[in-house]
């Protein structure tokens, strides 16, 4: 549903929302490859306002440098 991959050279974050039947959303963030925030959500309210501050580091993160390498 959402997937959000950055790199700054050796450096890699990731940001997902995946649907999760039955259960909701699961919200994933890594950093290097490691899970740093995992969490399913059932109400689409949570899942919104996760989204809306993923997009803002996401545009923290390429105003210092980070480029976006992958998204879906």
């Amino acid at each position: 549903m959402f997937s959000v991959l950055l790199r700054h050279g050796t450096r890699e974050r990731r940001y997902r929302i995946l649907e999760n039947e039955p259960a909701g959303w699961e919200i994933r963030t890594e950093e290097d490859r490691t899970v740093v925030r995992q969490a399913t959500y059932d109400d689409w309210h949570r899942v919104e306002r996760t989204l809306a501050a993923f997009n803002r580091e996401i545009a923290s993160l390429m105003a210092d440098g980070w480029r976006i390498e992958g998204t879906r």
